[in-house]
This record gives C-alpha cells, sequence and structure tokens, in this order.
C-alpha cells in the first residue's frame, strides 16, 4: 500500500522531559485501543540502544493490530531527520493504522517534530490532533527543569498539559505548576489535567490541534538518506553506545540474548545507580523483565519476549556513567 492511499490518520504527538511518564501514559491509551482498531506507534529515544520498542511490545502484537516502531539516538527531527521521515513512511505503509502515536525523546524539540509532521508531504496523510505534554508537577522548582529550553519548548507547543503522577504530589504542587504556566511566557492559557499513573483519557487525544507550524525551525548537522544501521552484538557479548546532548549524558548496552541476568543482582545494581533516568529490558533466569527507573522509584514488569538484554542510563553526570559496564558483567548469571 503506498503512502498516498493512506488518508487523514489520526495523529498525536504525547511529549513530555525525563521521566514525566510518556511510556506508561502510551502503555495505557494501548490498553483502550478497541480490538478492531490497527494502531501505530513511533518511538524516538534519546540513547542509542533503544529500549521503549520492547517496554511498548515492538513486533509481538503486530497480530493484535499494534505496530511499534523505534528511532533511537537524540531528536528524531534533528540529527536523525531523514530516517525520522522514512520510518514514518514505512510504518504507516504496513501498519495502515486508524491512530498514529508518536513518542519523542524527553530532550527532543517536538515544534520541529510537529514540523516535519505538518509538511506537505504528509498534509494528506495525517490528521493532526492534540499535542499532549506530561510533566511532573513537582519540577517545576528544579532549575534544571524549568529553566531548561527544552522542557519549556515541550509545554509551549502542547494543546493539552498533563500534570502525571498525582498520586504522589504534595499539596502544593498542582498550584505552584499552575503559577509556573500563568506567569511564564507562552504557557498562559493553556489547558491542564491532572491524571495518576498515566491515566490519559483516550477522548482527550481527538481534541483539535494548535498550529505548530511557526518557527519550526532547528539547525542541525546534514543527516544521511537512511536508516542508521542496526547495532551489531560482537563476539565478547555486548556493546556499549554513547550519547550525549543538551546538558545531558547517556550510556547503553546490548548483550547477547543467550545470555541470562540474576534478577535478584539487577534489581541490586539498578537501585543503586544515580541518574536522571534509566530504563531496561534484561533476559533473566525467571523470564524477561523491564525495569524503569525515574526520581529514584524503580517499577518493573514482566514480557513475553526480548530480541536481547538491554539497558540505558541517562545522567547529567558523565562521570556517573562509568564503572557501569562491570555492574552489568556481574549480574549476568549465564551465558555461552
Amino acid at each position: 500500500m503506498s503512502q498516498d492511499e493512506i488518508l487523514d490518520v489520526p495523529t498525536n504527538v504525547i511529549t513530555g522531559f525525563l521521566g514525566a511518564g510518556k511510556t506508561t501514559a502510551i502503555l495505557h491509551l494501548l490498553a483502550a485501543k478497541p480490538a478492531d482498531e490497527r494502531w501505530a506507534v513511533l518511538v524516538n529515544e534519546f540513547g542509542e540502544v533503544g529500549i521503549d520498542g520492547g517496554m511498548l511490545g515492538g513486533d509481538s502484537h503486530e497480530e493484535q493490530g499494534l505496530f511499534v516502531r523505534e528511532v533511537p539516538g537524540g531528536c528524531m527531527c534533528c540529527a536523525a531527520g531523514v530516517p525520522m521521515q522514512i520510518a514514518l513512511t514505512s510504518l504507516l505503509s504496513q501498519a495502515r493504522p486508524q491512530r498514529l502515536l508518536i513518542e519523542p525523546t524527553g530532550l527532543g524539540h517536538p515544534k520541529e517534530v510537529l514540523g516535519v509532521l505538518t509538511a506537505e508531504h504528509y498534509r494528506r496523510v495525517l490528521d493532526l490532533r492534540a499535542t499532549v505534554a506530561l510533566v511532573d508537577a513537582r519540577k517545576v522548582g528544579d532549575p534544571r527543569y524549568c529553566e531548561h529550553p527544552t522542557f519549556i519548548q515541550q509545554l509551549a507547543v502542547a494543546d493539552l498539559i498533563v500534570a502525571n503522577k498525582a498520586d504522589c504530589y504534595g499539596p502544593e504542587d498542582l498550584s505552584q505548576l499552575r503559577a509556573f504556566l500563568e506567569h511564564t511566557d507562552g504557557l498562559t492559557g493553556k489547558t491542564l489535567q491532572s491524571v495518576e499513573q498515566g491515566a490519559i483519557d483516550l477522548a482527550w487525544l481527538d481534541a483539535p490541534a494548535g498550529d505548530p507550524s511557526a518557527d519550526a525551525h532547528h539547525h542541525h548537522a546534514a543527516s544521511t538518506a537512511s536508516l542508521p544501521p542496526v547495532p551489531q552484538i560482537p563476539e565478547e557479548g555486548f556493546l556499549r553506545i554513547d550519547n550525549q546532548g543538551d546538558d545531558f549524558f547517556s550510556s547503553g548496552w546490548m548483550f547477547d540474548p543467550r545470555w541470562q541476568f540474576d534478577p535478584a543482582k539487577l534489581e541490586t545494581a539498578l537501585s543503586g545507580i544515580d541518574a536522571e533516568r534509566v530504563k531496561a529490558v534484561f533476559i533473566t533466569t525467571d523470564g524477561v523483565v523491564a525495569y524503569n527507573i525515574a526520581d529514584g522509584v524503580m517499577t518493573q514488569s514482566w514480557l513475553t519476549d526480548a530480541i536481547d538484554s538491554r539497558v540505558e542510563v541517562i545522567s547529567m553526570d558523565q562521570a556517573s556513567l562509568e564503572g557501569l559496564e562491570n555492574v552489568w558483567l556481574k549480574c549476568v548469571a549465564h551465558q555461552p
């Protein structure tokens, strides 16, 4: 099926800073997907190894009408600009979806992503609807967040701001967020909702989109006209890939799928990491486990399968990433 035959796919961008709960919110929306509909999800990650695709189901749910693809390695409209378009066009052609969700990296530039989606090439293909920005209201008093230009841009482009993790808020957190929005240029008058555990109402997605095209310009190094090569795990059984940008650093590891990890050792190791964001999918001796750490809180979930074991750590302190490789290797319970 050619892209020209796919018309007016309802499309939402789900944005938000690191740890705001974007993946959890998308999982909640996917759980509400009508059984007879085909949905597609395009995920972008700051890290290079790609974790979210596995957490969202990857290729395992295509028979149930869910198609997930990843563009790892930073802002997908920037260094991966052309690969984003290739991945999106391929996803639309294969999935022929009745809804498309796009999750940019927490450090990405959603205004530029929206600029790509509203370009002439996609104008007949995509029906752009409300852009949703998730935010943790507890962060607005932290200058690392409230003064970060990407954090501000994510809120500025939103048609709906969702204060996630409301069950964790203190009595003043939500009012401080409202005051922050009211007194920040470009954020006044924004619609604000609050939810727990990413429980976005499916009906919110069909709210109309604003005009994201103004000033959607961002200059980066020229990209290639093909998708980035898929990282290959070398003979020693693991691969490390690093990335940096916007004052953050990431290190990601991929491990031979024949390796099995000790879940108790993994839990201890992951709990001891001091970083802004940790995501992982590990093949353990007890099965496949997904780990998600934000604000020092770790959640675990069981997956049916994984193509390999992966972990990504994002930190503002590059030194905190050193030594982690030995930490993972000490958690290996079995390798061929």
